[in-house]
């Protein structure tokens, strides 16, 4: 109430007034900001408009009978069913917000209306979707031990309301009264809240920026759903708390999708949208990232990049969503050229050792492991990447060179360019470009593979997590949270700059793959292990070749000092100006761990 208060002030009016008068100069922000904080009366149905800050009593309306199933089956590449970021706390979330930062100007989206039809422009829905949870109400289920309860906030363009929709998972019994069941999900049931219509017109693609949807829960209270727009409107339902979400609620999702029964929202080419989801659970911790999400529903658009994850003011998750193709990751990390290792955490860092080695694991259902080769005689201080295996659930998928085949569980698989082969356990593989190997566990954790053939030829690996923070290791981790420190398989940690025989000899070797733990062996036998015998920076190549390299890694548009530096020796070691393409999907923020010859501290060659 102290915070409405303030807002109220600040809208030039006391709390006690019931229509809130505000000079229009204010603009709706801070008006929305308050209704969203403003408590719902009750159960039923309210409206508001800008600028009176109270709910009025408004007719609820029958909610649409349609369902929002869950997600079912295998996880796409675009957003929705499965495939989504969701935001995790510790604790209890009381309520959460999810809205748009950005939408592309000029986009559209058109959508089936009820299931079935022609598409109809700006036919979507927005949800707010919980992690299903334990709930008393399965105790008549055929199976209580694994039927589940889960919760919907939604807005729906199609009758322009708001509404929650309640679900027994895995019910597989006749359902409860009032209760109903779906072709879709024939072994669920669901049930809805009155609906509540937004005062006008729905919402267009076009009104997107500056919507906000908020779901909560409350002990002993009513679950809620309110919805705010940039233009001043507002709407909201109170409803019973029938599954008990408020001692259970510790994730949420919030997308743009399809307005109902599996259906997809289709955005036009060239469409991005930031996506912002922020949480309430009585901390200041930035949320965990879960790739994962839970809706039937879906859109045309990929998950990009990595969400951002703070606590501005309150834990929050930011994530892109855009019509150009993307690899889904909570965190990425990466190996180029021969070999430029950027971690998770983003610290770059050269790695010239030969021989098999462990990129990354975060436990025995994910591991990651790559074979590089010695650029001797022409260059014996670089070290190429020439094969990528990993371990996703209890798949083992390896993508061999010389010749280029992939291997899964021990048996060459053929894959067509733009085909996909489901791995048994949920996971799959996936080829794009002729060139670029995708696979993907069933959870989400990810290792694309991209085989660049030439002399020699060399993979550019990137490793992607599902969830974020975790912990990891492997030669993409850092030693903790310390972007400037690395840590050996047997913990001891370094802090950059590296001093060279220590880094080698210690940290490197450690990460040598045993024999009786490799993923490589169907890519042939295991390569000479070695380490260079010096540095092998950008300083270190002769001018005439160093020269016109660095250009073409300028004019390819690689900019930062750090990576312009890597790119030029890639260029020149690999010869092959395309080299310099992989280095613009790397962080621009990258921390340089510089390797130094001794004496330790010395001046260091930066590459």
């Amino acid at each position: 109430m102290l915070v409405i208060a303030s807002l109220l002030t600040v809208l030039g009016t006391s709390v006690g007034n019931a229509a809130v008068r505000a000079p229009q100069a204010v603009g709706t922000g801070k008006w929305q900001q308050a209704m969203e904080q403003l408590r719902v009366p009750g159960k039923g149905c309210f409206t508001a408009s800008y600028p009176a800050i109270e709910w009025l009593a408004a007719p609820c309306k029958v909610a649409p009978r349609h369902p929002y199933p869950p997600a079912p089956g295998h996880r796409p590449q675009t957003v929705g069913k499965n495939n989504d970021y969701s935001a995790q706390v510790s604790g209890l979330i009381s309520s959460a917000t999810g809205s748009f930062n950005s939408v592309t100007p000029g986009a559209t989206e058109s959508g089936q209306q009820n299931g079935s039809g022609p598409a109809v422009a700006n036919t979507f829905s927005l949800q707010l979707n919980v992690a299903p949870f334990t709930t008393t109400e399965c105790s008549g289920s055929a199976n209580p031990g694994s039927c589940l309860g889960w919760e919907q906030f939604l807005y729906s363009t199609t009758f322009n309301q708001v509404l929650i929709q309640y679900w027994l998972l895995s019910y597989n019994a006749t359902c409860p009264s009032g209760w109903a069941t779906t072709p879709q999900a024939p072994g669920d049931c669901f049930i809805n809240s009155s609906g509540s219509s937004l005062p006008g017109s729905a919402l267009t693609v076009a009104g997107l920026t500056g919507a906000n949807l908020t779901g909560s829960a409350t002990t002993g209270g009513n679950d809620t759903v309110v919805m705010t727009t940039a233009a001043g409107q507002a709407t909201a339902t109170g409803a019973d708390d029938l599954l008990g979400l408020s001692q259970k609620w510790n994730t949420v999702e919030f997308a743009i999708l399809g307005d109902c029964c599996g259906t997809r929202a289709n955005f036009s080419a060239g469409t991005n949208v930031d996506v912002k989801t922020v949480v309430h659970n009585g901390t200041r911790t930035a949320p965990t990232c879960v790739l994962e999400g839970f809706s039937g529903e879906t859109n045309n658009l990929n998950l990009a990049g990595t969400p951002a994850l703070g606590i501005q003011p309150s834990p929050t998750m930011v994530s892109d969503q855009t019509f150009s193709p993307g690899t889904a990751s909570c965190a990425k990390a990466s190996g180029i050229g021969d070999t430029h290792l950027t971690t998770f955490r983003d610290l770059l860092y050269d790695f010239q050792a030969s021989g098999d080695f462990e990129l990354a694991t975060t436990g025995p259902g994910f591991v990651v492991q790559a074979r590089q080769v010695s650029g001797a005689p022409t260059w014996p201080n670089a070290a190429v990447n020439q094969a990528v295996a990993t371990r996703v659930g209890t798949s083992d998928v390896a993508v061999c060179t010389a010749p280029t085949r992939l291997v899964v569980n021990n048996r060459i698989t053929n894959l067509a360019n733009g085909k996909q082969f489901n791995l048994p356990d949920g996971g799959d593989v996936s080829l794009s470009g002729g060139n670029t190997y995708l696979i993907r566990g069933a959870n989400g954790d990810s290792v694309r593979a991209q085989v660049n053939p030439g002399n020699p030829t060399w993979i550019n690996v990137a490793v992607g997590l599902n969830r974020w923070p975790v912990t990891e290791s492997g030669l993409l981790a850092n030693a903790g949270t310390n972007v400037n420190a690395i840590e050996s398989r047997g913990g001891t940690v370094l802090t950059a700059p590296f001093a060279f025989n220590e880094f080698y000899g210690l940290y490197g070797n450690s990460w040598r793959v045993p024999a009786n733990q490799s993923l490589l062996s169907p890519c042939g036998r295991k390569v000479v292990s070695g380490d260079p015998r010096t540095l092998f920076y950008a300083s270190n190549l002769p001018p005439t070749l160093a020269k016109p390299a660095r250009v073409i890694c300028l004019e390819a548009g690689v900019r930062v000092a750090p990576l312009l530096d890597a790119c030029t020796v890639d260029v020149v070691m690999l010869g092959n100006k395309t080299a310099a393409k992989a280095y613009l999907s790397e962080p621009a923020n990258v921390t340089l761990g510089e390797i130094t010859l001794p004496p330790f501290g010395g001046p260091a060659l930066r590459g």
